[in-house]
């Protein structure tokens, strides 16, 4: 069925489709996780059928794993991968440095050791992402099931002293049970309302026992492209200070429409 995408999906799709325009033949690929994701690995998808682009992918969850499978793309484990050229992953939230909120999706984890094992990362996100200070959206972190409500104390004991506008710290669900992670831990979503100190923060929730990883990513990502809603693109290249705009056309919606969240 042919369905118009909503603004929202347009801007997602456009930064998707413009972002596999960096990759070439031969690289191998961290494919990251969410909504804007699925519309980047079915564009890479479409080059592989159409161009016979050679690429390995590197998936950071499950979920991506399968939809790169289903567009034919090749997919192996980092372990086998090694090192990769570039990863492409969305984001929660970035500002002006580029500094990320990443763990909507639940794939923190696996999303940050695969943007550190790569030359470089870019972000794909629509305009809604960008902010001026991190922290409207829940700060996720993923922790180990064992003692996760006593982690969730030192969560919270160590962010009494901090510059943040709330403290809530809640364990993320799904249903009526706790949402696990493709690396079998728990996530707790924490309601910071404006982080003053992204880098500071990121240490000190590194330091307590029972936390795997926090979704702050702090000088990992080197490049966003921002789609629009209306198709336009701006991509934005932090070690050059590059800013290029353009514009993606849609043809085809069914080809670049998915309905896997994230």
């Amino acid at each position: 069925m042919t369905r118009e995408l909503s603004p929202v999906e347009t801007a997602k799709a456009a930064a998707g489709r413009r972002s596999v325009d960096f990759i070439e033949d031969g690289m191998r690929v961290g494919l990251g996780t969410g909504s804007t994701a699925a519309f980047m690995v079915r564009a890479l998808g479409e080059r592989v059928r159409k161009e016979g682009l050679n690429i390995t992918g590197v998936p950071t969850s499950s979920q991506t794993a399968e939809l790169a499978r289903q567009e034919g793309i090749r997919v192996v484990a980092l372990d086998e991968a090694k090192w990769l050229d570039l990863t492409i992953d969305g984001a929660d939230e970035f500002d002006g440095d580029l500094n990320l909120i990443k763990g909507g999706g639940g794939a923190l984890l696996q999303e940050k050791i695969v943007a550190t094992a790569s030359d470089r990362m870019i972000v794909i996100a629509d305009l809604a992402k960008e902010v001026a200070c991190l922290g409207a959206f829940p700060l996720p972190i993923e922790v180990v099931p064992f003692g996760w409500k006593t982690t969730k104390l030192l969560v919270e004991e160590a962010l009494d002293p901090l510059d943040v506008l709330g403290r809530e710290v809640t364990l993320r669900m799904s249903g009526d049970r706790a949402f696990i992670t493709d690396n079998g831990n728990h996530i707790l979503d924490l309601h910071l309302g404006r982080i003053a100190d992204a880098r500071q923060l990121g240490h000190m929730l590194n330091q307590i026992p029972g936390v795997v990883e926090n979704g702050l990513f702090i000088d990992i990502c080197d490049m966003v492209v921002i789609g629009h809603g209306d198709g336009r693109v701006e991509v934005r290249d932090y070690s050059t200070g590059d800013v290029e705009k353009g514009r993606i056309d849609f043809p085809e919606p069914d080809n670049i429409f998915t309905d896997i969240g994230g």
